[in-house]
């Protein structure tokens, strides 16, 4: 009769090492990569192709200003605002505007106390100086010759949005990366490319309901 052999038990290390592992493959699946400041919003009002007409010539200005397709900035402004149709128009970590921008972003990251993802408290007047934007190197625009760069005025923000993803890209046959700096989020890009394609295919402007 052939002795039984005693099974070896596993060291306690390699246990303890094989569950950190275990829990730490459990907790990448929950939480994959750092979301987005917006979450992905829910848009009743528009069907997939449909855009505001009253926002169409101000796309398509900021593409021939920026070289950004219209179909990428309606996207972006539908994604981030629901083409400004939310009530508000700040995120909870601090994203202003119908484009949502990081104010750090807008007024430029050497601004003082500009750290982090840039969602510091800074004030309506310095957010919109375009002296201060163009010494920080922000990418606000005043795309309405206003004075004031504006992440509040529609205009301002569309053009701004085609500054900052052209200047990281877009308009260099990097658009996918550009979006994904403007909005770190991979379910992001997807989003903005799946409008982008619906209106280039075959848009259909539409008025903006009523509040």
């Amino acid at each position: 009769m052939a002795a039984v052999r005693q099974r070896k038990r596993l060291p306690y290390a390699m246990v303890l090492f094989i569950t950190i592992c275990l829990a730490a493959v459990v907790l990448w699946n929950v939480f994959p990569e750092e979301q987005s400041p917006i979450k992905e919003s829910n848009d009743p009002s528009f069907a997939e192709n449909e855009v505001p007409a009253a926002y169409l010539s101000v796309y398509r200005e900021a593409e021939e200003a920026y070289g950004v397709s219209w179909e990428v900035l309606a996207a972006v402004h539908r994604v981030e605002t629901v083409f400004s149709t939310m009530d508000e128009l700040e995120s909870p970590v601090g994203a202003v505007g119908h484009t949502q921008f990081m104010p750090c972003s807008f007024i430029g990251w050497s601004y003082e106390g500009c750290q982090g993802k840039g969602d510091i408290n800074i004030s309506r007047e310095a957010l919109t100086d375009t002296e201060a934007i163009e010494e920080h190197g922000g990418y606000g625009v005043d795309a309405d010759n206003s004075g004031e760069a504006d992440p509040y005025n529609v205009k301002d923000a569309v053009f701004s949005t085609a500054n900052y993803l052209a200047a990281n890209g877009a308009s260099d046959g990097k658009l996918r990366k550009a979006l994904f700096q403007y909005n770190q989020a991979d379910w992001y890009v997807e989003k903005v490319l799946s409008f982008s394609s619906a209106y280039e295919n075959n848009h259909e402007t539409v008025p903006l309901p009523e509040k």
